[in-house]
């Protein structure tokens, strides 16, 4: 894996520089809709943890109301968030959103492969084993996490639903197994893994409702019940 490591660095800088002059044009598109649209924000810029865990700016185009942290569910999404703008649904569904993260990976903040990079709010809510290595590698644009938990907004908003505490979910069940297979990642590191995550990533925006992460790897750690809506619907019934 050491070796890999610079010429995964090599790769994020080359491919990061031609996508970035090959979808120039979508860029500025989008740019310009939003600067129409909505609140007439482009860039959503959010302080979020990343390599040797070192802050940094996150960039996607802006997809919620500008002070959507202090309305409604706070940091938290979930499925068909008033919060979200028009234009902003479609680039979340389409995964567009994440785009300008380009820029992040052509600066060596982030990589196109890797754990996906969180707020300090979120970070710390991970085990310290989980802490001291998930960033030993740039946080990545995709990952083992973003391919499990695409429809993480769908899981919350189902927690919400049911009168479940979703802080409360997300700590006790989210994070463990997200923490989980994030240091899979780390132990299993390779060109081969990280081409299929690439692979299934782009698969998943065709097929969402498919499970490639676990067709393609085979010793991924089983998703816990508690993570399904079956499994959640126990807890709520458990809980009264």
């Amino acid at each position: 894996m050491i070796s890999y490591l610079p010429f995964k660095r090599f790769c994020d800088l080359l491919l990061s520089f031609f996508f970035l002059l090959l979808i120039l044009p979508l860029f500025l598109i989008i740019g310009v809709i939003l600067f129409y649209t909505g609140e007439r924000e482009i860039f959503y810029r959010q302080s979020r943890i990343g390599y040797r865990n070192q802050p940094f700016f996150i960039l996607k185009f802006a997809t919620m109301l500008k002070d959507s942290p202090n309305i409604g569910s706070g940091n938290i999404t979930i499925r068909n968030d008033p919060r979200v703008t028009v234009v902003g649904r479609y680039l979340r569904i389409t995964k567009l959103n994440e785009v300008p993260q380009l820029l992040n990976v052509f600066k060596g903040e982030m990589s196109f492969v890797g754990p996906r990079p969180l707020p300090k709010s979120s970070f710390v809510k991970y085990t310290k084993l989980v802490r001291d290595h998930i960033y030993s590698n740039r946080p990545g644009i995709t990952g083992i996490g973003s391919l499990v938990f695409r429809d993480e907004e769908s899981l919350i908003s189902f927690v919400h639903e049911l009168g479940l505490d979703t802080l409360e979910y997300y700590k006790n069940y989210i994070y463990p197994y997200k923490g989980k297979i994030e240091l899979w990642y780390m132990d299993n590191q390779s060109f081969s893994v990280d081409f299929k995550i690439l692979l299934a990533t782009f698969l998943k925006i065709l097929m969402p409702q498919s499970k490639l992460e676990f067709t393609f790897f085979k010793d991924l750690p089983e998703i816990p019940q508690s993570l399904t809506k079956p499994g959640i619907l126990e807890l709520a019934n458990a809980r009264g």
